[in-house]
């Protein structure tokens, strides 16, 4: 973890970033946990993200109860529950990212499995499991959807652990990204790069798969209307009725996640020089 001013600065630029490649728009966040106090954790106020400019918009919460550590903060985000009880749970767990990326969204809504579906989102996984806030609601809950208490975000935690590991203590979830019904998605990295890397290409990879469907659909079209498919293209782009649209397989997820993982810093550095160069944003940090 870097020194706080550091880590500060890459906040907010990471706010901007999550804005600026529409994983997030007036709504959603990250946070990040202390760098000296792991009890305690940092994300904006209630804010946009795009105009996150300055620690003076930003509010530090203890990890145990998500109060503001200075009662007379400025109001913030109803659902910092998401991510005070993933630190709560997760150790090695230093930034949570929620969002509703609309591209993710009919995923969280449709009941249609979201998959890794080329190497970038390898991190993904074959299992990306959809919690229901309705499991977690108690009598008194607010049936909005918004995580506003401990519990509703320790069963959103949960979800994070493979079935085997729900009731265990594990310093780092097994899962990478949780859907949440109805609602969006969250993430999370033992860094704040590593968080956006995944919310970013968790977005552009529900695109893919979205386009790809919309794609063979369509092309499924053309041979209801009696289109001969062998005439109309040729090589590998006629064998695309004969072959089921697929994820990656384990292994390639696997061995993609490894290798990817090692050049984060590429996109990162190139995020940064993008909402540098943009005047919207601002970091007087």
């Amino acid at each position: 973890m870097a020194n706080l001013t550091t880590l500060i600065s890459t906040l907010i630029t990471a706010n901007h970033i999550l804005h600026y490649h529409s994983v997030c728009d007036a709504y959603g966040h990250i946070s990040v946990r202390h760098p000296d106090e792991p009890s305690q954790f940092i994300m904006s106020a209630d804010r946009a993200p795009a105009l996150v400019s300055s620690a003076d918009d930003l509010v530090t919460y203890q990890v145990e109860d998500a109060s503001a550590v200075d009662p007379d903060s400025p109001r913030g985000y109803i659902e910092r529950y998401i991510h005070s009880e993933m630190y709560k749970r997760y150790p090695e767990v230093n930034s949570v990212i929620h969002a509703h990326a609309p591209e993710v969204l009919p995923y969280a809504i449709s009941g249609v499995p979201l998959k890794p579906v080329f190497h970038m989102p390898a991190f993904l996984g074959l299992d990306i499991p959809l919690w229901d806030i309705e499991d977690a609601y108690n009598e008194t809950d607010s049936h909005d959807l918004l995580v506003r208490n401990e519990h509703e975000g320790a069963s959103l935690a949960s979800y994070f652990a493979a079935p085997e590991n729900e009731t265990a203590q594990t310093d780092i979830p097994d899962r990478k990204v949780v859907l949440m019904r109805k609602h969006g998605f969250t993430t999370f990295g033992t860094e704040i790069e590593i968080a956006v890397f995944r919310a970013v290409f968790t977005t552009e990879n529900a695109k893919a798969q979205t386009d790809s469907a919309l794609l063979r659909n369509a092309f499924g079209g053309l041979a209801a209307q009696g289109v001969n498919l062998q005439e109309w293209s040729t090589g590998a782009e006629g064998d695309l009725m004969e072959n089921n649209f697929e994820p990656l397989t384990e292994r390639q997820a696997a061995d993609a996640e490894e290798s990817i993982g090692q050049t984060i810093s590429r996109p990162w550095n190139l995020w940064v020089a993008e909402v540098e160069a943009n005047p919207l944003y601002q970091n007087n940090s």
